[in-house]
């Protein structure tokens, strides 16, 4: 049995290209309200400086807080609209939906094969994402089936798990794996995430480059950084093999690429 038995994969921009998706659908939420109430443009940088990997609420209020804006948390049940950050967590919820339904969602290919590799291989798997589209995402990827456990912006808000950068949603799904922290591996493409994987004191945090830069994940803790996870084969769980390239980072394990310098 290898050294590290489970793998806790993020969902959007992990698994799937639906981060990118969630990048279209802030974009259209966010650009025009920044011209309604004359606020500095959004660019997507501002989906990795304050919403990427966040619970969907959380990113809002910090996306407004960065335009010196607060509104009222007002409640999930909020019609979408502006005037809560609910309300605009759930006009966001509506239009990533809507694209979901126009575009479609397919796996990432690599990320299907590194799965296939690390199950093959006898370790247990779990996805763990800050989103509440989680289900439908994974039944509309064809992958609701390769994972028995869940732990989504669904369950965190049942049972009052904090979000990421904490590690509690991580924790949660390795105990109901059975695996010890110790034993297992966040695979992540955002900095929130990387840092909750980090600060669980988790085996193992693989970074997926997918535009956060390699740099900021490694500064949040990340062992390992690669640009797709097709780049690894289920040797990491015997200690973070990278086949073909890679250099050391400072806690010894390889990178896949150069070192640069990353909502759901």
């Amino acid at each position: 049995m290898p050294s590290l038995r489970a793998v806790l994969f993020d969902l959007d921009g992990v698994l799937t290209p639906t981060a990118e998706l969630h990048m279209h659908a802030w974009r259209d939420l966010f650009s025009p309200w920044c011209v309604a109430h004359g606020a500095a443009p959004y660019a997507d940088a501002d989906y990795f400086d304050h919403i990427d990997g966040k619970p969907r609420y959380a990113g809002v209020a910090d996306f407004l807080a960065s335009r010196g804006t607060h509104l009222p948390w007002g409640d999930p049940a909020d019609p979408p609209g502006e005037d809560t950050v609910c309300a605009l967590g759930n006009k966001k919820d509506q239009v990533v939906n809507r694209i979901f339904a126009e575009e479609g969602i397919e796996p990432y290919p690599g990320s299907v094969r590194f799965l296939d590799a690390v199950t093959a291989a006898g370790a247990a798997v779990a996805v763990v994402s800050s989103s509440k589209n989680a289900p439908g995402v994974l039944a509309a990827a064809g992958l609701a089936h390769r994972f028995e456990v869940l732990v989504d912006g669904n369950v965190a808000a049942r049972d009052g798990i904090a979000g990421k950068p904490a590690p509690d949603t991580y924790v949660r799904a390795a105990e109901i794996l059975g695996v010890p922290v110790s034993r297992s591996v966040v695979v992540e493409d955002a900095v929130s995430g990387v840092q909750a994987g980090r600060a669980g004191d988790f085996g193992l945090v693989i970074g997926v480059d997918r535009g956060t830069g390699e740099g900021s994940l490694l500064d949040a803790g990340a062992d390992l950084v690669v640009g797709d996870l097709g780049e690894l084969d289920a040797s990491v769980l015997d200690g973070g093999h990278v086949s073909g390239r890679g250099h050391q980072t400072g806690r010894g394990h390889q990178t896949g690429r150069g070192h640069q310098g990353e909502g759901a």
